[in-house]
Order: C-alpha cells, then sequence, then structure tokens
C-alpha cells in the first residue's frame, strides 16, 4: 500500500511538471527583443516596421536594437537582452563566428533564440529562421544577367562582375546563385567571370573596388552586387569611369528604385532582386510567438521568395 501511495506521489509530481512546461505566458506579457543588422541600411529599417506592426497588433513588447552589422556587438546585444528578462530573442547574424557562442550561451539560460535574413550553420539551437531565399534571388540575378548580354548582342567573350560579401550567410548565398548561372553558361557565352572583391557591407568600399575593376576591365558589361549599397558605391565609380557597366542589386531599396526610374542612373542600374523586409520583421516576431505560446514553430526555415525589379515595375518614391 505504502509503495502504491509512492507511485501515485510520483505520477502527480510528474504531471504538475507537465503542466508547468505547458503553461505559457500572454501575449501581452511577452517581452521580445531583436537586433538588426544596421539602421543605416533600409533595408533593416523595413524589418523593424514589420516588427513593430507585429508588435501593436498581437500585443507584446518589443524591444528592438541593432549591431552595425558587427558580431562582437551582436554579442553585447544579446547579453544586454537577456540580462533585460527577454522571453526570446532574434537577430540577424551577420557575422555567425563572433556570436554563436552568445547564442547558444543565452539558449542555455533559458532564452529561445531565433534569427532573420542572416543566420548561423554553426549552431542548432535557432528554433526558426525566416529570410529571403537568397540563393534563388542570386539565381534571378544571373538570368538578369544573361537577359541583359542577350539585349546588348553580346554572344560572346563578356566580361561580367560580382562585388561580394562573404560573412553574411545572406549574401554567401546570393553569390552563390549568380554564381551557378553564371557557370552554367560560361562556355556558350564564353564569359570572362571577375570577383571585384568584398564591399563589407559599405559604398564607400565598393566604389573603390568598383573604380579598381574598371582599370582592369573597361568594358565589363554586367555587375552584380549581393546588396544596394554596393550598387550605390559601384554606380558612382563607373560614371566617374565614363564606362557603360549595367548594374543589377539586391533588396530592392527605395534608392534603387528611384535610380532605376532616372533617366541618367537608370541606364546603368537597371534591375535589382527585391525582398520583402517588412513580412520578414513581422513574421519573425509571428513564430516567436507562436513558440512562446504553442510551444511549437510552423517550420525551422521559411523562405519568403524574392523577384526582380526593373523598370516595368519600379515604383516612384
Amino acid at each position: 500500500m505504502k509503495k502504491f501511495f509512492v507511485f501515485l506521489l510520483l505520477l502527480a509530481t510528474v504531471a504538475t511538471s507537465f503542466v508547468g512546461i505547458a503553461a505559457a505566458k500572454d501575449v501581452k506579457d511577452l517581452k521580445l527583443g531583436f537586433i538588426l543588422g544596421s539602421r543605416e541600411h533600409a533595408f533593416y529599417l523595413e524589418i523593424e516596421k514589420g516588427i513593430l506592426a507585429a508588435a501593436k497588433e498581437m500585443g507584446f513588447t518589443a524591444v528592438v536594437l541593432e549591431s552595425e552589422l558587427s558580431g562582437a556587438l551582436a554579442t553585447e546585444r544579446i547579453e544586454s537582452l537577456v540580462v533585460d528578462g527577454m522571453d526570446a530573442i532574434s537577430l540577424a547574424c551577420n557575422e555567425p563566428a563572433a556570436c554563436t557562442n552568445a547564442i547558444e550561451a543565452a539558449d542555455a539560460e533559458g532564452v529561445p533564440m531565433f534569427t532573420f535574413d542572416c543566420t548561423s550553420e554553426l549552431t542548432k539551437v535557432i528554433k526558426c529562421f525566416v529570410g529571403t531565399d537568397n540563393y534563388q534571388g542570386g539565381v534571378v540575378g544571373g538570368e538578369a544577367t544573361i537577359a541583359e548580354l542577350d539585349r546588348l548582342g553580346l554572344k560572346e567573350g563578356a566580361t561580367v562582375g560580382i562585388i561580394g560579401y562573404p560573412e553574411p550567410q545572406s549574401c554567401i548565398d546570393r553569390e552563390n546563385g549568380w554564381m551557378s548561372v553564371m557557370n552554367a553558361n560560361k562556355d556558350k557565352y564564353k564569359l570572362n567571370i571577375v570577383n571585384i572583391g568584398n564591399y563589407q557591407g559599405q559604398a564607400d568600399i565598393a566604389q573603390n573596388l568598383m573604380s579598381d575593376a574598371l582599370i582592369s576591365y573597361p568594358d565589363m558589361a554586367v555587375v552584380f552586387t549581393v546588396g544596394d549599397p554596393a550598387c550605390i558605391g559601384a554606380l558612382a565609380a563607373i560614371k566617374a569611369a565614363g564606362a557603360t557597366t549595367k548594374m543589377i542589386g539586391f533588396d530592392a531599396n527605395p534608392e534603387a528604385h528611384k535610380a532605376i526610374l532616372d533617366p541618367v542612373d537608370g541606364k546603368y542600374w537597371f534591375a535589382d532582386v527585391a525582398q520583402n523586409p517588412n513580412k520578414i520583421g513581422y513574421t519573425i516576431a509571428e513564430e516567436m510567438v507562436k513558440y512562446l505560446t504553442k510551444g511549437s514553430v510552423e517550420k525551422p526555415v521559411i523562405l519568403i521568395a524574392p523577384y526582380l525589379v526593373d523598370a516595368s515595375n519600379a515604383v516612384a518614391q
């Protein structure tokens, strides 16, 4: 009889534990932390708008910081948000190697971690990543590159270039997608493919890289950049050199739409791969709430399809 009583007591204890695990906060009591890449980029400002729209609609408290694209600063932001009692944290993981330890430490402290735009392949603790299908975006940019070569009548021997940013996984994926199309067409067009360099997310660095590239390749036909700031810098270099190089950017920020529709700048910057940053911000917030209130996310990776913007569908800003 005594053993039976102990068994019942154990069952009650286990049941109580499961009730405790299942219990979730009300959405209005949730405090969620978000770390943008940089507020100097229009793309991240649009993500922030999506986050704040979700907070207003769902009722949770959103604390939004930025990392200035620095893994070290992202680590500091994660640590401060943990101390401030966030129920979950998400970030644009622009430098995974520098902040993955902080991500895992926060998870160990019981703070679920999420990523948006850029994620980390160095850890398994990320509950959900929401971002653009960046590889497919690179493919879209590659197809636009080949189409432009056809339009220009450059069927053989054309030089094409790429300005990359090989730290964020998102930009690596864009470059890989673009390269897949170039490699598939390399023999057909006898392409000369030039890696112009790493612009580090800075327009002025992209301008210097493009200026140097045009000295060696003055007849470069098309350049693809993995981010709009690179296009801004490259555009300045192309115009200064009196070159005719065409450009395809990635992000379709307001400055891209404006340039594409401009009678002068549009002769160079003719297309851009568009994302939906507002939807990315809203969706990552939605998944964080879902995890904290229901115990699961829709799926671990949610990719939002990109599309090409050109003069036919660009919007006047």
